[in-house]
């Protein structure tokens, strides 16, 4: 498995089975994405910030909302939560489970209210959790920490934070490592995980070099 990220919130994930782009964004967000390709995409939130199919060649599949689907043998769930505002006036979000041979992954799109139990019950405690960190109308760096502790993955990858060139007020990628009480990490290209990295109790902290430039 092959996870890449271009971001804010968008990321492919690659593997023998499926490749699957996840929250692709506008270029009036002040990044500009490379060509990508997938067979599936997803959105979770109706905004130019994650649902820019334009951006994405020879798909077959777009999955935006609450939901069980199956596509080449990976079982995808979405599961309704909120953006933030104030209670019944919120806008839907849909965070997803991605479920492959070995590995799941849970991306939690748009996100800006913590889980309910119902929620992290869906959410099925992902190998790899992807989530947002960066604030404003989206999960902080506190609030991340917490779904974190709720879900217990093995990799947790953040995302929707402060990076050149991106038109959005958010927080440091810093913010949230202190919140995780980690130290400095080396960013990589691209994350290549096997069921047989995600062992032991910790949870460990993956940063990822974004591959969509500045605009």
């Amino acid at each position: 498995m092959e996870i890449t990220w271009y971001g804010l919130a968008c990321f492919r994930f690659k593997s023998r089975q499926l490749t699957i782009v996840a929250d692709p964004y506008a270029p009036e967000l002040g990044l500009t994405l490379p060509n990508l390709r997938a067979r599936v995409v997803t959105i979770s939130h109706d905004v130019p910030g994650h649902n820019y199919l334009k951006a994405v060649k020879g798909y077959e599949h777009v999955f935006d909302g609450p939901g069980e689907y199956e596509v080449n043998g990976v079982f995808i769930t979405g599961v309704a939560t909120y953006h933030r505002g104030k209670p019944g006036e919120r806008e839907r979000n849909t965070a997803f489970l991605y479920e492959f041979d070995d590995i799941s992954i849970g991306h939690l799109g748009d996100l800006g209210a913590t889980l309910d139990r119902k929620q992290i019950e869906a959410m099925n405690s992902p190998d790899v959790l992807i989530v947002p960190v960066g604030g404003g109308d989206i999960l902080d760096a506190s609030q991340a920490v917490e779904i974190i502790t709720e879900l217990e993955p093995r990799i947790v990858i953040p995302m929707h934070y402060a990076q050149p060139g991106l038109k959005l007020d958010l927080e440091p990628l810093e913010k949230f490592l202190k919140e995780m009480g980690t130290g400095a990490i080396e960013p990589i290209p691209v994350l290549k995980v096997r069921k047989s990295d995600l062992t032991g109790d910790e949870t460990r902290v993956v940063l990822l070099e974004s591959q969509g430039a500045p605009a």
